[in-house]
């Protein structure tokens, strides 16, 4: 495998460590684990646990941003916030790039109260990269891009919070869509 290969191997395997663990709760050695490597040969392909949790984050948030400038290219506002809505959740059918999501809004907000605001500006800036292609698809207004974003958010919560499609959080998407969880997601709870 080159090492680009093992870099990749790395980037998947710490997304569903620190997934489950946390930034904070996830060892180095844990990774390199799952990837099949020593943790010295972990520490060439990046310098640091910090290196390898920035690559994981960049890697959900571009895939994200990738697939939702795919399906709104050329479209109006209105037709690239359906488009958006319809994809995202099956980019949230891995249970584990989901959690990931969430730990890295926790990683952020952890850097900030333990004195390491470089981190978390780092992740902020992966995230806000996402945020500027919403905002810029649904035509650069703002209670729109929030409310789509805030949208986003909620069915994250309900989702790692593991609520049953029968339970009554998820009435109001339901109305908007009444085949949201019976379609998997798709056609997203839209605003």
């Amino acid at each position: 495998m080159s090492a680009e290969e093992r870099r990749e191997s790395v980037v998947r395997a710490a997304i569903v460590e620190f997934a489950r663990s946390g930034y904070a709760g996830t060892s180095t050695a844990a990774i390199a684990r799952r990837v099949g490597v020593s943790q010295p040969y972990l520490f060439r392909l990046f310098p640091d646990k910090r290196a390898i949790f920035l690559a994981a984050a960049r890697r959900c948030t571009d895939e994200i941003r990738a697939r939702f400038a795919e399906v709104s290219e050329g479209m109006t506002p209105d037709e690239a916030a359906d488009a958006m809505g319809e994809v995202y959740p099956e980019l949230l059918a891995d249970r584990d790039r989901l959690l990931f999501q969430m730990q890295m809004y926790v990683a952020a907000a952890v850097a900030d109260a333990s004195g390491d605001p470089g981190f978390a500006a780092e992740l902020r800036e992966v995230w806000a990269e996402l945020w500027d292609l919403v905002h810029f698809r649904l035509g650069a207004e703002d209670a729109r891009t929030d409310d789509f974003m805030a949208m986003g958010m909620l069915i994250n919560v309900r989702l790692a919070l593991g609520f049953p499609p029968d339970h009554r959080v998820w009435a109001g998407c339901l109305e908007r869509n009444p085949d949201f969880l019976r379609a998997g997601g798709k056609g997203g709870c839209g605003g």
